[in-house]
């Protein structure tokens, strides 16, 4: 008996060990290496110059003298390094470096959503970058400064060159999507004389080169073989000039910086590569000087210049613009919009204005979906210009994007080719209007590729039709085969931006959709009863009467705003693609974007306060409101963007709206519907209701979205209903100081084990006065409570009311997860846990050892004590059959394999692997302990029970606490996370066999078997088989005397250890 004492000491202590030692860990977070990096220190050597004066001869002769006191010579790092140039190679049969796109074609280019797979259309990026590390000025000449740098050189689909190169050996890498070279050099600095004065690097350069196969007709066949990554055919080779050109002043026609790179090995060598062409441009950290008049004239004369877009009754910005423009295009694309008033040809309508189409902008057939424009290097000249008051100079660079190219990698690209456009002009402050002349490419002296004029203002009035904080065109200054149709492009509003000397000028919002709105309204939203019970118990984000109406505004429309993942509602049995749904709210009554306290020191004494009274009107509750929705995701590839306007009542927090959509359609079908406006379809209707900010842990805290379209279903632009359901939301004040979901858990779970711990201590203190029938409990009952007690000690998870709340839910409940009393609450549960499971295998150890006592007392008739043998058979037999039977039904009612396996993003955008069985086998694991009555029942049959082994307050309050949770499941509204299902206890709602079916048969049935029990023990086995008679049959086969017990004597020894062991010694 001691042993068995000393067993269950060491397992308690185990547990407490494994409890904080799991909790104390995970508290931590270990970072990995933190060591400081080797430095190593480069010496640059010139041990070639001499070589090199001889290549450079031509460049050379040119040369000027260098001047001692010229600043530019202490600039060199600095202004002749440059990143991400673009490159090009002729094409002669001597490739440089190889590229394998093999497995990239058939990846998707977008990974944000696993639904969303198309095949990789992007066309690899020829990117070259070029950095200055040593300049000599030590060894000076008259005419030329040694200098090193290093060249990064490669073909790649994954992104720009951001790091610094390194300064060691020579390298090439090679992986797919990914080619980089790179290449040593040492040469010469010098300034020429000609082409209106340059400075020139030639160098020569020393790179470890990818090796031909010459013997074949593919130069690289090598890169058939799997590791071809590890160990490439590399060839070192010294014999490799560049020089590169740049301009001597910055201006409009002498932006480019230009440069080749060619092998001086003969073409016979297998190190020989045809000549490259490089380009690239100066950026901002050299000074731009304005002054290239003539060739603006072309575009803007005379000053200032009318534009057609001005005509429309929008008042403008007319303030300082380069702070503005910089800020609204800093790193993101303005949108391109479709050519839906042309009226062409297909190559007329399908071109992007002056920049060249390639195959993946053809493919948007003139609607330009996805299509950027990058603002880039914008320069302003602080002084106006001469003889025109309110008129300054600006220059900047304009890059057209590709839909698969990522914006913020191109406006970090500084090669000019046919898809930029090098532009300068003028902004007229009087008028609002910045009009320029742009220059396809690198512009020559005479500017012959300068045909294109931009238009560019900023709005400051907005409407359902107008969205844009930049609005502009881009049109062909001249009538020839190469003219195109007018390009518009916009840059949408967000509300963040909505600051600084831009809000002070007072931009303001005008509804024009609110009459359409309110019928819709009308038609969603019928008088019922149970609407008036919603409204008058619940309560939705609403217009707060303790802060000033502005801000109360401002902080509404951030309740308002959604930023989150979304799924089909209803929820499909497979699991659904995800969708992200971005929501910002423009305007809401007359605050136009957000109220900051800093844009006005007072507030007037109507601003004070909103509701004068407790009562208010209808008309009050109704807000006017204007939005901006985006869609990502399967099943919404004909909504891109929807411009909102209607109503918001915030009574039952529901927005009604008219919806105009950003169409991105063939120019064709566009230009056929002759009731677009604006190029927008306004034929939408939208419906939006937010969730309740009270009672979160017993309704939804989910938004749902409703969008259909108005058109016959024949009609070319319409779509079918969308409906989602959003992850749950969090409003401001609930973030800041709200009971969460997670509390009311964590003290529904302490509460029930408490009742549990009451009940294990009742039945302890029960049998202690009823020795005779503790042999009588089932051992394989106390072991299912055990263990259901104990997995949550290894694994960590939570035992009863498990964690019901989602990844998404929880990331929102950031404050909340780090305060101290939800720790607390934490740590009580799992000490909870640990005091159920320690009671549960003192009863277990009680009913063991009362039976090892039964079987002294009769060592000749064993069969006459108690076993669980066939009582675990039977237990397991029967769970075995039911899980069997689930997973049948499951698969024949979803249509997937029993054992299939899915891979699926999680809330958190993190790749999940969800086995089904695993899935169903971990629900079913609560089945088996809410029928942990059922193993009695049968050994009772077995046994032909005559006595009382269980208290009725044991086993039914037992059975109370594995109840109540299926019936706060069944009041509560459940969290839904359709990607991550673990996060049910019991049940899964989106699995066919249980659901709400299940939160009331299994309680049912768990009642039904502790009626079971209550009977057995209040009528004895006999009573039991003479009453349960069908006809002349028995239910139940007559008493038997095989378990009748024993002479009563009494077991109070038990209880303590060592007593009797003499007796047994004597037998």
């Amino acid at each position: 008996m001691k042993v068995l004492r000393l067993a269950a000491f060491v397992w308690n202590l185990v547990g407490l060990i494994a409890f904080f030692g799991v909790s104390f860990t995970n508290s931590y977070d270990i970072d990995g290496d933190l060591g400081p990096r080797n430095q190593h220190s480069v010496t640059y050597n010139y041990d070639r110059i001499d070589e090199v004066k001889k290549r450079c001869a031509s460049v050379l002769a040119s040369a000027a003298e260098l001047k001692p006191d010229d600043d530019r010579i202490y600039a060199i790092k600095e202004e002749l390094s440059f990143v991400n140039g673009d490159w090009w190679q002729d094409v002669s049969g001597a490739p440089l470096m190889p590229f394998d796109d093999r497995d990239v074609s058939k990846r998707p280019f977008d990974d944000r959503f696993v639904s969303n797979r198309s095949l990789d259309l992007r066309s690899p990026l020829s990117l070259v970058s070029f950095r200055v590390v040593d300049v000599d000025r030590a060894h000076q000449s008259k005419k030329s400064i040694s200098v090193s740098g290093i060249m990064q050189i490669g073909i790649t689909l994954e992104g720009l060159f951001v790091g610094k190169p390194s300064e060691g050996n020579p390298r090439f890498d090679l992986w797919p999507g990914h080619s980089q070279l790179s290449v040593l050099f040492q040469g010469i600095y010098m300034e020429s004389k000609g082409n209106s004065g340059e400075r020139v690097m030639c160098l020569l350069g020393n790179a470890m080169l990818p090796s031909r196969q010459s013997d074949s007709s593919d130069p690289w066949e090598w890169m058939k073989e799997s590791n071809y990554a590890n160990q490439p055919p590399l060839l070192q080779d010294d014999q490799i000039l560049l020089i590169l050109r740049y301009p001597m002043t910055f201006t409009l026609r002498t932006r480019a910086i230009r440069g080749t790179m060619e092998s001086l090995n003969k073409k016979s060598n297998l190190k020989f590569f045809d000549k490259i062409h490089i380009s690239s441009s100066l950026g901002t950290s050299a000074k731009y000087e304005f002054g290239s008049e003539k060739i603006i004239s072309r575009a803007c004369k005379p000053y200032p210049r009318e534009d057609t877009l001005m005509r429309g009754g929008v008042d403008t910005y007319k303030g300082k613009l380069c702070l503005i423009l910089e800020r609204f295009t800093n790193g993101e694309g303005m949108t391109i919009v479709s050519n839906w008033r042309c009226n062409g040809t297909d190559q007329f309508c399908g071109k992007l204005g002056p920049f060249m189409s390639d195959k993946e902008i053809q493919a948007t057939d003139g609607g330009f979906k996805d299509v950027k424009l990058v603002l880039q290097d914008v320069q302003c000249d602080k002084e106006t210009l001469q003889g025109h008051s309110g008129i300054s100079r600006v220059s900047a660079v304009f890059r057209a994007v590709p839909p698969s190219e990522n914006q913020y990698n191109a406006a970090r690209r500084t090669g000019l080719n046919n898809m930029t456009l090098s532009a300068e002009g003028f902004w007229n402050s009087s008028s609002g209007l910045l009009c320029m002349v742009g220059c396809l490419g690198v512009v020559d002296a005479e500017g012959s590729s300068c045909k294109s004029q931009i238009s560019l203002y900023i709005p400051l009035t907005f409407s359902i039709k107008q969205r844009s904080i930049i609005i502009g065109t881009i049109s062909s200054i001249e009538e020839s085969a190469e003219s195109y149709f007018p390009l518009s492009f916009e840059k949408l509003v967000h509300p963040a931006e909505l600051w600084d000397q831009y809000t002070a000028a007072q931009p303001y919002y005008r509804y024009t959709k609110i009459n359409l709105a309110g019928s819709v309204l009308e038609k969603n939203e019928p008088f019922n009863f149970g609407t008036v019970i919603k409204k008058s118990l619940l309560k939705f984000p609403k217009v707060e009467d303790t802060e000033a109406f502005p801000v109360s505004l401002s902080l509404l429309s951030e309740d308002l705003t959604l930023h989150t993942s979304a799924f089909p509602d209803p929820i499909p049995n497979s699991h659904p693609p995800r969708n992200e749904v971005q929501m910002e709210i423009i305007s809401i009554g007359p605050l136009f974007g957000r109220y900051w306290s800093s844009q006005n020191g007072t507030t007037s004494a109507e601003e004070t306060t909103y509701y004068k009274k407790a009562e208010y009107t209808e008309k009050q509750l109704l807000l006017n409101v204007s939005a901006q929705l985006t869609l990502h995701g399967k099943g919404t590839n004909n909504i891109s963007v929807i411009f909102l306007e209607g109503l918001y009542d915030q009574h039952a927090g529901k927005m009604y709206l008219i919806g105009c959509r950003d169409v991105r359609s063939s120019w064709k079908i566009l230009y056929d519907s002759m009731d677009l406006e604006a190029g927008l379809d306004c034929l939408v209707e939208v419906v939006i209701a937010y969730p309740p900010t009270t009672a979160r842990w017993l309704v939804s805290p989910t938004a749902r979205i409703s969008i259909s379209s108005q058109r016959n279903e024949d009609d070319p632009l319409y779509f079918s209903p969308i409906k989602l359901q959003t992850l749950p939301l969090m409003y401001r004040k609930q973030r800041e100081n709200i009971l969460s979901r997670r509390g009311v858990e964590g003290i529904l779970r302490i509460l029930t084990l408490s009742l549990a711990i009451a009940v294990i201590s009742s039945q302890l203190f029960y049998i202690r006065d009823n020795l005779d029938s503790v042999p009588y409990i089932s051992l394989v009952m106390l072991g299912i409570q055990a263990l259901g007690y104990s997995l949550p000690l290894i694994t960590g998870a939570e035992a009863i009311f498990k964690r019901l709340a989602s990844e998404a839910y929880e990331s929102q409940s950031y404050d909340l997860e780090t305060s101290r009393w939800l720790e607390i609450i934490d740590y009580t549960v799992k000490l909870l846990v640990l005091v159920s499971f320690s009671l549960t295998l003192r009863l277990c150890q009680k009913v063991w050892k009362s039976r090892i006592r039964l079987l002294t007392r009769a060592p000749l008739e064993p069969h006459r004590v108690p076993s669980d043998k066939w009582v675990l058979i039977l237990t397991f037999t029967i769970h075995v059959i039911g899980y069997i039977i689930v997973l049948i039904i499951h698969s024949m009612r979803t249509s997937q394999r029993l054992f299939r396996t899915e891979k699926f993003m999680d809330s958190m955008g993190h790749s999940q692997t969800l086995r089904q069985w695993k899935t169903e086998l971990g629900e079913y694991m609560g089945l088996v302990q809410d029928f942990f009555l059922l193993p009695q029942i049968m050994g009772n049959l077995l046994w032909q029970l005559h006595c009382k082994p269980l208290r009725k307050l044991y086993f039914i309050g037992i059975t109370v606490v594995r109840v109540l949770p299926h019936i706060y499941d069944y009041i509560r509204s459940p969290i839904p996370n359709p990607y991550f299902s673990e996060e049910y206890e019991f049940v899964n709602p989106r699995l066919d066999f249980y659901s709400r079916f299940g939160d009331i048969t299994i309680p049912l049935t768990a009642i039904l078997l502790a009626v079971a029990v209550y009977v057995q023990q209040r009528w004895n086995y006999e009573k039991l088989s003479q009453s349960l008679v069908i006809g002349q049959r028995r239910i139940l086969p007559l008493g038997s005397r095989v378990y009748e017990r024993l002479p009563s004597k009494s077991f109070e020894a038990e209880l303590v250890p060592g007593v009797n062991d003499d007796a047994l010694y004597k037998e």
